[in-house]
């Protein structure tokens, strides 16, 4: 059993003045060295940073630092919202103390218990909906918020509880709209222009792990929940931000409930916003200005990277990193152990005849593609696979090579939709010129695509590194390769059907397009991926660990993608982590990916 569980159903029925023993213990000066290595053992066992332990040699100056902070004009909010998420109070507690040693006074706000339903609810932890439907996630908000509120406290860093923002007129009128609003209405339920509905669904899919609920019973208890937690969420950060108390709000993701409505809420009331998430290179992280960092990526002007530096060096340094994703040997994440390249095992897997002329498709995960992008000339992912295959059903001419998204099976979150299900329940003979790699097979992507005249995407990232080795890729929907100048952009389904209609293409990408889409890829991987040095992979959960000596660490000068993050977050500074400067600083035996 997971050990903070257990403590929190012990909790339930112990109920010592714990915070008052605390306090009396802390009178003595005994105390101190027995409670250091108490916390470093709760933190280490937690997964949760020790910030004690890590700030022991500068006790006084964080406390004069934390002094300054009463009276900065720089305020930040750090909404983590579900501090059960470890990846975001790991990283989110660094920059708070990185934007406090700048001088920046820093709030956290965390989800005390007071939401029906959060982004912490999976329905892998459910085994029955109805009870979930009846009592919501109580069962796990003990152990998701007081070990996060210990871990702040005891280093005396500022916090707030999202249900201290909450009158009782408020709670009682959130639930009487989520009972009462007929649910064909929900999805489109907005406040103020603020899409509550848009996010109380976009929940609920997350929470079944499905792009559409029309196979889901009871879903609709679980979406009145969800509703209903996402207009605690837009009461309480609208009384907790309306009157310009806060410069800007930092949040991962900036999607789902609670991180999607704090982060509408803040733009809706002109606070600034900065989203984040980790990124694919190992140690870096993703950071954006006013939006999910989907959607930025997406809208940046090409103007920020078509001006950089780009000569042989980072065209090198580009080509050697797309060359190792192949194994994941520098990501995070890799989807397979031993992925496969012979060409050979692929053909005899498929049964495909590469001499024929052979376009490929790769697919999103159902559910997550239908969150992450707003679609473009599909209403979502599964529309525009199925059409295609219904399209390439005529065109006898061509094979398609279906490569069906590995995360279905290895993501944080499977999907419970499966895209060969709704494959074959669309065609229940599959036409003999399509075939299908499943999400289980071991074949590479880059081997099986590489065969391939096109390639046809929705919204994955892969677009980025095909058009780098020269295949043509068309984009259906919104993918972040998308209107970077080397893809063929589809519209609408007509302008993607005419698209198509000129398939097989003549040639691969010329040596212009390529070199354009590597200095992207580079743009993309190199100086959107920011490194921080003081973060460090570990095994388990949470992927990553604070590692630092001290509070110098942290100081300005002392990590340059740390400087770049909070100057962002405290300036609005780009995003963008001058990789091409470091390079072309370092000697030539230094040069090496």
């Amino acid at each position: 059993m997971n050990k903070s569980i257990f403590f929190a159903a012990l909790a339930r029925y112990v109920k010592p003045n714990w915070q008052g023993i605390k306090h009396w213990l802390q009178q003595w000066s005994f105390y101190r060295p027995f409670h250091l290595a108490y916390t470093h053992w709760r933190a280490s066992h937690g997964g949760l940073p020790d910030w004690v332990f890590l700030l022991k040699h500068n006790r006084s100056q964080w406390q004069r630092i934390q002094d300054k902070q009463r009276t900065s004009p720089e305020r930040v909010l750090v909404a983590t919202g579900t501090a059960g998420h470890l990846p975001s109070i790991t990283l989110e507690s660094l920059l708070g103390v990185a934007l406090s040693v700048r001088g920046a006074a820093v709030d956290f706000l965390l989800c005390d218990g007071a939401l029906p339903a959060c982004m912490m609810c999976e329905i892998n932890w459910y085994s029955d909906i109805a009870t979930f439907g009846a009592k919501g996630p109580s069962d796990r908000c003990k152990s998701c918020y007081r070990p996060a509120v210990d871990m702040l406290e005891d280093s005396a860093i500022s916090h707030l509880g999202l249900g201290t923002q909450i009158s009782e007129s408020e709670r009682k009128q959130a639930r009487f709209i989520a009972m009462t609003i007929l649910r064909d209405q929900i999805p489109n339920y907005v406040i103020d222009n603020v899409p509550i509905g848009e996010h109380a669904m976009a929940g609920t899919l997350r929470f079944f792990a499905r792009g559409d609920l029309e196979a889901e019973p009871k879903a609709e208890v679980v979406l009145r929940r969800y509703l209903e937690a996402a207009l605690l969420t837009y009461y309480a950060c609208h009384r907790l931000l309306v009157g310009g108390r806060y410069k800007v709000v930092l949040l991962n993701h900036g999607i789902y409930v609670p991180q999607g409505i704090i982060a509408e809420t803040a733009r809706k009331l002109g606070v600034r916003v900065v989203t984040w998430h980790p990124a694919y290179r190992r140690g870096c992280f993703i950071f954006n200005h006013g939006e999910t960092y989907h959607n930025g990526l997406m809208n940046e002007p090409v103007s920020s990277w078509e001006g950089m530096i780009w000569d042989k060096r980072c065209k090198q340094q580009i080509e050697r990193y797309l060359k190792s994703r192949w194994v994941g040997r520098n990501d995070w994440v890799k989807f397979h152990q031993e992925p496969e390249f012979d060409i050979e095992a692929v053909k005899k897997e498929t049964c495909i005849d590469f001499t024929l002329p052979t376009v490929g498709l790769l697919t999103n995960v159902v559910w997550d593609a239908q969150l992450h992008y707003k679609a473009n000339a599909f209403p979502n992912m599964l529309d525009w696979l199925i059409k295609t295959i219904s399209y390439f059903e005529k065109r006898t001419d061509l094979q398609l090579l279906i490569r069906v998204h590995p995360a279905e099976l290895t993501g944080t979150l499977p999907s419970r939709q499966p895209a060969v299900a709704e494959i074959h329940r669309a065609f229940p003979r599959l036409p003999k010129n399509v075939f299908i790699i499943p999400p289980e097979s071991r074949i590479s992507t880059y081997v099986a695509m590489s065969q391939c005249n096109t390639v046809l995407i929705y919204g994955t990232k892969t677009g980025v590194e095909l058009t780098s080795s020269g295949i043509p890729v068309i984009v259906a929907g919104e993918a972040w390769i998308r209107g970077k100048g080397v893809t063929l952009d589809a519209e609408s389904e007509l302008d993607y059907l005419r698209l198509l209609d000129a398939l097989p293409l003549p040639a691969r990408l010329d040596e212009l397009t390529r070199n354009r889409a590597l200095k992207y890829a580079y743009h993309f991987f190199f100086r959107r991926m920011i490194p921080l040095d003081s973060v460090q992979e570990r095994k388990g959960w949470p992927p990553f660990e604070v590692f630092i000596n001290g509070m110098h660490d942290l100081e300005p000068g002392k990590s340059l993608g740390l400087d770049v993050i909070c100057d962002g977050i405290l300036s609005g500074a780009p995003f963008i982590y001058p990789a091409e400067d470091k390079l072309h600083a370092t000697t030539v035996e230094d040069f090496q990916e």
